[in-house]
């Protein structure tokens, strides 16, 4: 019994220390470890500024969105700037440059 008390209380922390003091390391700098950390956080931040990009994108369709329900002559100029679309009382004249 006391060679396995031995054991337990001396050699035995030593092994688990000596273990640790490889893997660590091991584990750290394996394609794996840190490198692979630092990749997935800057992939996560990039996610983030896209889904901020895209936030603000979806405000501003939903604001002309309710424009277009609400602002008659919004509509109009959309329509005269976007499609080239006219009135039919009005005639275009072009010009040559």
């Amino acid at each position: 019994m006391k060679s396995i008390d031995l054991f337990a209380q001396r050699v035995l922390p030593l092994f688990v220390t000596a273990g640790a003091a490889v893997a660590v390391p091991l584990l750290i700098f394996s394609p794996s470890g840190l490198a692979r950390l630092t990749a997935l956080r800057q992939e996560r931040a990039r996610a983030e500024e896209e889904v901020t990009r895209l936030s603000r994108e979806i405000e501003r369709l939903r604001a002309e969105v309710q424009r277009v329900k609400e602002d008659p002559a919004y509509v109009e100029r959309a329509a005269r700037d976007e499609l080239g679309l006219l009135r039919q009382t009005e005639v275009v004249f072009q010009f040559r440059r």
